[in-house]
């Protein structure tokens, strides 16, 4: 990609507020070095819980951008019928087609020490029995204190059942306008206030027990009860589906490389100690796919579809974290 193609607008990445700034050099100093001496898986091994008969594009857009983001390993957790489909797309998913079996659960088991977080919903569906199946492997994951991100389908389970993830602060939830809405309804039983963005955000983490949430949209607004983030940058007028996956699957790479330098982070700059480990990898990933999506319609235009987003990831993933310079 030519510099001039990949030219983009100042406000991705140019912030004076000081608590962004804080942010930016939280991001930068969590990530992990490129060097021989490491082993493969230990960058991240995301697992996505996603994929069904219907929706085969979205787990594979969520494993992938895991990887494009710099994560080691990339596993799809999805039913039987969609196994095929998701193999075909890329070797560089490990694909395991058994939400549906009647031993998910025991086999998901076997997998779970090794995750490093799982990116629950791209393209789940909604099945009562892959729900109930979903539902054990959150509990699960919670006992051993596997970081998670929910998007999509997953945010349907949180909806009908907020209990099972209220309180985890290993967990970030990614709704859009109107999974938000449906979210807020269900906690606080009223609809929310569109002139209270910030407000609403802040209502739901709390009510969720300062679990951290990303309500998307021109803007993104992150809060986990305590903390507020904006992420403002310019991102691009082309609503095509699939940036959500984009964005969740970059996530869970961000929260693991957080939460495994959280110490030595806050080390680093005592600023950064109330800086949750979900905040700035919420941060981090909605800064990165805002600047891949400006860059992507600069590029296409009306014509942009998600799949322009994904060889966007490094050169903006440079200009963001590895540019000194910003």
């Amino acid at each position: 990609m030519s510099s001039q193609a990949f030219n983009l607008s100042q406000s991705a990445y140019q912030h004076n507020e000081s608590k962004v700034q804080v942010v930016l050099q939280s991001i930068r100093t969590m990530l992990p070095p490129l060097s021989s001496d490491r082993h493969k898986g230990q960058s991240g091994r995301i697992a996505i819980i996603g994929g069904c008969f219907e929706y085969t594009g979205a787990p594979y857009f969520a494993g992938i951008s895991a990887l494009r983001t710099g994560g080691d390993l990339s596993h799809i957790f999805c039913t039987a019928d969609a196994g095929i489909p998701i193999k075909t797309y890329s070797p560089e998913l490990i694909v395991h087609p058994m939400l549906d079996h009647q031993n998910a659960v025991n086999i998901f088991d076997e997998w779970l020490p090794r995750m490093h977080c799982l990116v629950i919903g791209p393209g789940l569906g909604r099945d009562d029995e892959v729900v109930e199946t979903v539902k054990k492997i959150i509990a699960k994951a919670k006992a051993k204190q596997v970081n998670i991100v929910i998007d999509a389908d997953g945010l349907y389970i949180v909806t009908k059942y907020p209990d099972i993830i209220k309180g985890y602060k290993f967990a970030i939830l990614t709704p859009n306008k109107v999974e938000f809405s449906r979210l807020y309804s269900t906690l606080m039983g009223k609809s929310p206030d569109a002139n209270l963005g910030v407000s609403n955000t802040k209502d739901v983490a709390n009510a969720l027990g300062n679990v951290t949430v990303v309500q998307k949209g021109s803007r993104d607004i992150i809060s986990n009860g305590i903390e507020d983030l904006i992420c403002d940058a310019a991102g691009c007028s082309r609503r095509c589906g699939g940036q959500g996956d984009i964005l969740s699957g970059s996530m869970g790479t961000f929260l693991h490389w957080a939460r495994t330098n959280e110490k030595e982070t806050s080390r680093n700059d005592s600023r950064m100690n109330t800086l949750s480990p979900t905040l700035t990898a919420a941060y981090a990933a909605c800064l990165l796919v805002k600047t891949c999506a400006e860059a992507a319609f600069k590029l296409k235009g009306r014509s942009m579809i998600v799949s322009d987003l994904i060889d966007i990831i490094h050169p903006s993933f440079q200009l963001l974290y590895e540019n000194s310079k910003l």
